[in-house]
């Protein structure tokens, strides 16, 4: 399909899905976020894309929240549809590993995206905050679940209650992003993390994803047992047999996703 609000490109075994609004601060409408699931089903046909990338476009943000005009208007009812939510659950669910390479702002809804995806990394110039407070409402798209589970409750309750918004640098020491770099190393940065991702075997990616993600939310036990039938399968696949014989070989493996 014709993308309007974003970009959607692909570079070997890595995609981008790049916001496209810097007139408005790359601010995420209902329309873009139909769009970014509708890029997610397409790049998910194309077994060469390991690694799908978010970004956003311009000098100033990754996505700088919802589209405050669209929710100036919205009524109570319309509120309680998924929207937003359910595009973040299918981004964090998502086969194919994700990263979110934080160019700028990422407020409110542009930082629960970022918190959806499975690796995060800002550039220096970014600032990243959950400010929903001072609009009379609150984060309501897995901010105040996912970060709690990412930074842990005192933090989270620091930053949603203050809507304070934070450095790069701060959002590194506290766990939000896993590195921040300089804003003209920050996508090759991310390609780096992309490539050594899709360099492993992908059903073992896959699969350790699945489980980090359902674990966090079970205990232990069950969450131990969910691991154990996952390696259980991975023991019998293809790549297993590919991966252990070039490594007793001394070469690369070249996984099928088998």
């Amino acid at each position: 399909m014709d993308f309007y609000n974003i970009l959607v490109s692909r570079e070997n075994e890595i995609a981008f899905i790049t916001i496209n609004r810097p007139e408005l601060r790359n601010a995420l409408n209902l329309e873009t976020l139909f769009e970014i699931e509708k890029a997610l089903e397409e790049l998910r046909v194309h077994k060469s894309v390991r690694v799908v990338i978010f970004t956003g476009a311009g000098e100033k943000s990754f996505a700088a929240g919802a589209d405050i005009s669209q929710l100036n208007k919205r009524s109570m009812i319309e509120a309680l549809q998924p929207n937003m939510t359910a595009t973040y659950r299918k981004i964090e669910d998502y086969e194919k590993p994700t990263i979110a390479a934080i160019n700028g702002f990422a407020l409110g809804g542009g930082l629960e995206l970022a918190l959806a995806c499975d690796i995060r990394i800002a550039a220096l110039n970014a600032k990243v905050g959950l400010p929903e407070v001072g609009l009379g409402i609150m984060p309501g798209a897995g901010g105040t679940q996912r970060l709690t589970r990412i930074i842990g409750k005192g933090r989270t309750m620091d930053l949603v209650l203050t809507g304070e918004i934070i450095t790069a640098e701060e959002a590194e020491r506290i766990g939000i992003v896993s590195k921040a770099v300089p804003k003209e190393e920050l996508l090759d940065t991310a390609r780096a993390y992309a490539r050594k991702i899709a360099a492993k075997g992908p059903l073992a990616v896959r699969l350790a994803k699945a489980v980090v993600n359902r674990g966090a939310d079970i205990e232990m036990e069950t969450a131990l047992y969910l691991e154990k039938l996952a390696q259980t399968i991975l023991v019998g696949s293809e790549d297993k047999k590919e991966g252990t014989q070039a490594f007793l070989e001394k070469r690369q493996p070249q996984f099928q996703g088998k």
